[in-house]
């Protein structure tokens, strides 16, 4: 993992590697599989509240856990900037990485494609390669979506492509009261 800052390289470590080569049509080796994407996930999500650096929620949006849904965000200028997550499992996992999406961000970066999945292919897709299958949902998150945000969301709201939930809500706000009383 040459190029990644040793805090990247500390937390990595610390999430447990997968073992089990299993997709969503393999039965039983994919409950397994899932059992260790859950025992991986909530490593990553201990070691980041551990470090004050809890940044997303997610879950299974299905009994199959094929479809993964949840929220992320990225504190920039002291603001916090949330975004809906979400993701399928594909058919061919884990030779293949899911695909990460931000539907609210379609559109507004060119580093990413149609229906807002961010784009990989270029960093990570080959570091997913090398290690599969002892890479998971955590990694993908870690690896993939983590330097994806803190590469795009300050650029995004520099340009004014991204708004704090306040300043959308301002306006409003600053039109009602300026309405004349009934």
């Amino acid at each position: 993992m040459e190029g990644w800052d040793k805090g990247t390289k500390s937390t990595v470590g610390e999430i447990p590697l997968l073992s089990t080569r299993a997709g969503p049509r393999d039965g039983e080796a994919w409950r397994q599989r899932l059992k260790e994407e859950y025992r991986a996930l909530i490593a990553y999500t201990s070691v980041n509240k551990a470090k004050d650096n809890d940044w997303f929620r997610i879950a299974a949006a299905n009994p199959e856990g094929t479809r993964w849904e949840g929220t992320c965000w990225y504190v920039h200028n002291l603001r916090r900037y949330e975004f809906p997550l979400q993701f399928d499992i594909p058919v061919a996992y884990p030779q293949v990485a899911p695909e990460i999406e931000l539907p609210t961000l379609d559109g507004k970066t060119h580093k990413m494609y149609r229906g807002g999945k961010i784009c990989l292919t270029v960093h990570f897709k080959p570091l997913w390669a090398k290690n599969c299958p002892r890479f998971g949902i955590a990694h993908a998150l870690c690896l993939g979506l983590a330097p994806w945000l803190a590469a795009e969301v300050p650029i995004l709201v520099d340009s004014g492509m991204v708004k704090h939930k306040d300043d959308e809500a301002a306006p409003t706000e600053a039109s009602a009261s300026a309405a004349p009383p009934s």
